[in-house]
């Protein structure tokens, strides 16, 4: 922390110039370069902005593609795709790295099951890493296997679910794991979750490629991988997913 601190202040001199001089001129702090782009918000609160790459909009699959490349066998109805227990994950067509997502999601409004048994799905950023889609209201199981966790890794701060059939929101800002040329990790995936507005994963290092059984552990893949959208056979509805590169 003292070298980059030393770093940092260096950086700031050679830009700002001397204490002396920045006491006498406020313009040698201000930056024009580089212009940050403009781009129109959503129109709501959870609305796509302009610069957002809409995944579903409640029309139809074509940002995605069913198990093993077939096409998606889950429902669409009144704007939202729901699981067809059995049918298998879906895949987005596009790959991501860094990124900015909002997913909305709903378990079933009729309570069946307990624990990882009730309304359980998940959205695999890159394929590889889960952040746990569970309906968590009034609902024990593993900490570290809730909603809003990254499957047996990181306890979410805190549980901020909404009842069975009520709609929730994930907002996400997802960084790629970085590997070297030969495959070694350079640095680890990170991520900050809101749940309903809350919250929930702050920065918090990925421990490496959800398992099931055993220890996580990272292997090398491409910059960019597409997400997956589970099949646990519950039948979870998403909708309003829009995602934007960073």
């Amino acid at each position: 922390m003292k070298k980059f601190y030393f770093i940092t202040t260096a950086l700031l001199f050679s830009v700002f110039g001397s204490a002396q001089e920045r006491k006498g001129d406020p313009t040698l702090t201000e930056m024009w370069t580089p212009v940050p782009a403009i781009i129109q918000p959503g129109k709501t609160s959870q609305g796509a902005p302009a610069d957002a790459i809409v995944l579903f909009s409640g029309k139809d699959f074509s940002a995605w593609n069913g198990k093993d490349g077939k096409p998606v066998a889950w429902t669409i109805e009144d704007g939202a795709m729901t699981v067809k227990g059995g049918s298998g994950e879906i895949t987005s067509k596009q790959a991501f790295g860094d990124c900015q997502l909002h997913i909305e999601w709903r378990t079933p409004s009729l309570v069946k099951g307990e624990g990882q048994g009730r309304g359980n799905s998940g959205i695999f950023l890159m394929g590889q890493y889960e952040l746990q889609v569970l309906d968590g209201f009034n609902n024990k199981t593993y900490s570290n296997g809730q909603a809003g966790s990254i499957y047996k890794q990181l306890i979410p701060l805190v549980n901020a679910s909404k009842g069975p059939g009520e709609w929730q929101t994930y907002d996400v800002i997802f960084t790629a794991p970085r590997f070297s040329a030969d495959g070694k990790l350079q640095s680890q995936a990170r991520i900050t979750v809101l749940h309903n507005g809350v919250l929930i994963q702050n920065n918090q290092a990925i421990w490496g490629g959800t398992e099931y059984i055993g220890i996580p552990e990272y292997k090398p893949h491409a910059v960019k991988e597409p997400i997956t959208l589970q099949d646990h056979g519950d039948a979870v509805s998403f909708r309003n997913i829009w995602i934007r590169e960073l």
